[in-house]
């Protein structure tokens, strides 16, 4: 039988479901989810494999108009997905209208690839409301087949899967057979904490952070990690910490939980809190966490 393999490449609007599904795809958790929009910041692999098959999903940030250097270089990531796509997955929801970027929604509706519309949280409509979106969107973008799903409740997420591999073309594998995502393990450390910050802190908090894991020892037992929490000023400093380092302590105890799942094993994490001021609109400062790549 010949073998399968391609770049299956997730766009839309902030807070859509894009998480959701790769995660659901992949069948772990490598995007963290939370109900805040520019949760994801990065473009993030994930790996799925079967005999005959590879499919390489990308989750990319929600599309935002950029107010700053590291909105910009996120929109730099949702750009590449254009390139390399195979296939091209544009999610939205129930509700949603249009996409925040004509540009991006132009290079969509003329894409030469195959696109799957993923009208997603079909579990808040109705029929009557559900007939009139897939209506309205099939107008919008005549060259998508649309799928109305619940990526949350796993509605529709199989035959989506399976229309994917039907679609992927004739290669052999990019990533040796094992391997779940491209991302090295001290991203997914860093990750995890960031989603416990943008849980527990409201307003500029989360958004003014970026977690940056300087150890992360294996032994047979236990994974040892330190890992510091940047903010841009002192007074974010202090309510990352909190009253006598309650809360910064809630981060760490929910955050070492989740990585001993991630990871199987049990896991020390300390955690620290610096000042790096305006850290979002230095260049040398983005490219050292992964972003203007």
């Amino acid at each position: 039988m010949n073998h399968k393999a391609g770049f299956v490449n997730i766009i839309g609007n902030p807070n859509v479901g894009k998480s959701t599904l790769m995660n659901a795809f992949v069948g772990e958790k490598l995007s963290i989810i939370t109900s805040k929009a520019q949760t994801t910041r990065h473009r993030i692999l994930g790996i799925v494999n079967g005999d005959d098959f590879q499919m390489v999903l990308s989750d990319t940030p929600g599309i935002i108009k950029p107010a700053y250097e590291l909105q910009e270089s996120m929109m730099d990531f949702v750009k590449s997905a254009f390139d390399d796509a195979d296939v091209l997955i544009y999610m939205v929801e129930i509700g949603e209208k249009e996409l925040k970027d004509e540009a991006f929604f132009n290079r969509i509706t003329g894409s030469k690839i195959p696109v799957l519309l993923l009208l997603n949280k079909i579990d808040k409509s109705d029929q009557t409301q559900l007939e009139e979106q897939v209506q309205a969107w099939a107008l919008k973008v005549p060259n998508a087949e649309i799928f109305a799903i619940s990526a949350l409740e796993g509605f529709q997420v199989k035959e989506v899967f399976g229309r994917i591999i039907e679609l992927l073309p004739e290669s052999p594998a990019f990533y040796p057979k094992d391997q779940l995502t491209d991302k090295p393990e001290r991203f997914f450390v860093n990750e995890t904490i960031r989603e416990k910050i943008l849980i527990h802190y409201k307003k500029e908090i989360p958004y003014a952070v970026e977690i940056d894991t300087e150890e992360f020892f294996e032994e047979e037992e236990i994974i040892r990690m330190r890992s510091v929490i940047m903010v841009e000023r002192e007074t974010q400093k202090g309510i990352i910490i909190g009253h006598k380092g309650s809360a910064l302590k809630r981060v760490g105890i929910e955050a070492r939980k989740d990585l001993e799942k991630f990871f199987g094993k049990q896991v020390h994490l300390e955690l620290y809190v610096k000042v790096n001021k305006n850290w979002r609109s230095d260049q040398r400062q983005l490219k050292r966490f992964g972003y203007n790549q």
